[in-house]
């Protein structure tokens, strides 16, 4: 199966500040804030939303086309996707733009501020899938992760147009996609919808669908809900909850998302069920949580699937640890 990743590609600047940023909010104020966190350390790591998840998909042993734009200073990232098994081959470079940046300050509770610089990004509505599908033998399911706002809903409309089954996943750009309309062109038709339980009421709102229908538009929702774990929406189907990976030690949850979805992608691919594909994702979710930057984790089949024994038994186990790469 062959998956199509696209979204954001960028650098992440991370920063930890040692505090809280609810203690330093003023409840009347709020309209006027004006806040500097003198923060602790700064780590440069690679990330954006579309590399975070292609690079998962890579190190589980898939060879995932990435699609996204990026700048003349990519050379090095490109090599480290690559060297990852991801192909690059869908990655545009802008003649007059830097690759995307991300910055943001983790507090101690675990809480984010960030802000993102589009770059090369802002010109990703002008990559066509259809052509890139045909160049590479064909696409099996398109991932439309966060990025260009624009870009996505063309994106989208190019998988309706081409007939290729996508993967919604306007997370981070939820807060820059304004109009109903464009909400719900990115999601009606989707196999799959990805978000978190913000993300979830948000889409509802701006939708205006709720629950029920938007059951009747997509194939498969999946809610990822933290320590809780994640929970698989299907229209006329009981919910499937599957429980996080115990004994998790957060150190960073930048990339912890992208990371399920790579979990999540790589056992649909296998061709397993949705609760071990849920499972999986858990588990790359915590990889990503135990290290700091989005890509900086490594996976070995052994320790991985002793893992994955240890939080959801030995048959589970097995059956995904005969598709991990040795």
């Amino acid at each position: 199966m062959r998956i199509a990743v696209t979204g954001s590609i960028a650098t992440d600047h991370l920063m930890t500040f040692p505090g809280k940023f609810t203690d330093q909010l003023i409840a009347d104020k709020l309209d006027r804030v004006s806040l500097s966190f003198l923060v602790d350390d700064l780590a440069i790591r690679r990330g954006g939303v579309a590399a975070n998840i292609a690079f998962g998909l890579g190190v589980l042993g898939l060879r995932p086309l990435l699609v996204g734009g990026v700048g003349a200073d990519f050379a090095d990232y490109r090599q480290w996707l690559e060297s990852h098994g991801v192909s690059t081959a869908g990655v545009r470079e802008s003649l007059l733009k830097h690759t995307a940046r991300f910055v943001c300050t983790t507090d101690e509770d675990g809480n984010q501020i960030g802000s993102f610089y589009a770059g090369a990004m802002s010109e990703d509505a002008e990559i066509k899938l259809a052509p890139l599908a045909a160049e590479h033998g064909g696409i099996d399911l398109v991932l439309i992760g966060a990025g260009d706002p624009m870009a996505m809903v063309a994106q989208t409309a190019n998988c309706r147009e081409a007939g290729l089954p996508w993967a919604a996943d306007p997370s981070q750009q939820l807060a820059r996609i304004l109009g109903d309309e464009q909400i719900r062109s990115l999601v009606d038709g989707a196999d799959y919808l990805f978000g978190n339980e913000y993300e979830e009421a948000l889409i509802e709102r701006k939708s205006g669908w709720g629950g029920a229908e938007m059951l009747d538009r997509v194939g498969v929702r999946v809610t990822t809900l933290g320590p809780g774990g994640a929970r698989i929406d299907r229209k006329g189907e009981a919910p499937i909850m599957v429980p996080a990976v115990p004994d998790a030690k957060p150190v960073d949850p930048t990339g912890s998302g992208d990371a399920f979805r790579s979990g999540f992608l790589a056992a649909v691919a296998w061709g397993l069920g949705l609760e071990r594909a849920a499972q999986l994702g858990n588990l790359m979710a915590v990889h990503a949580l135990e290290a700091t930057g989005p890509q900086e984790y490594t996976l070995k089949s052994g320790p991985l699937s002793d893992r994955f024994a240890a939080a959801y038994g030995d048959p589970a186990a097995a059956e995904v640890a005969s598709h991990l790469p040795a």
